[in-house]
């Protein structure tokens, strides 16, 4: 062994080595590691369809409180409604609007077409016509035959 140096000499490292890949070769696993890894990804599996059974029935819960809400407002509503048809001012004051009914000794007025007519004609759209017409019907002589007619007619027997 004499011809041998008693120095050792060390490997050296890759000169293409990158801090990344030193990282991951510096990581080791023990046993207990990859048991609790393994616990871990066991625990994802089965929460994971747990936890998106309890997100729907939450918002299933949601849905149904605003209905519950909504039918309870329409409850109230009802109720109140229900509530001024026991009283009897009230009845009177539907009888009178809807039915026109009237107190002995009242005196009823009723308005018939009180609506304002509409006007024909008044289509904007329309164009309107710069043009003088004439008519071709002597009105005068029209006239004057009606009420001729009307006149010389024989009277009615009584």
């Amino acid at each position: 062994m004499a011809g041998k140096s008693s120095a050792r000499q060390l490997p050296a490292a890759a000169p293409t080595e990158t801090p990344v890949g030193g990282w991951l070769r510096g990581i080791h696993f023990s046993g207990f590691s990859l048991v609790m890894m393994a616990i871990l990804v066991l625990a994802v599996v089965v929460l994971a369809p747990s936890l998106r059974t309890y997100a729907e029935q939450r918002q299933q819960i949601n849905a149904l409180n605003a209905a519950v809400s909504e039918q309870q407002a329409q409850v109230d509503e009802l109720t109140s409604e229900r509530e001024r048809w026991n009283d009897r001012t009230y009845i009177t004051t539907q009888a009178r609007d809807r039915l026109s009914y009237v107190q002995p000794g009242d005196i009823s007025f009723l308005v018939i077409n009180d609506l304002p007519v509409p006007v024909v004609g008044t289509d904007e759209s329309a164009a309107v016509s710069t043009n003088i017409q004439d008519t071709k019907i002597d009105w005068l002589g029209s006239l004057f035959a009606s009420a001729m007619t009307a006149g010389l007619a024989p009277k009615a027997a009584q």
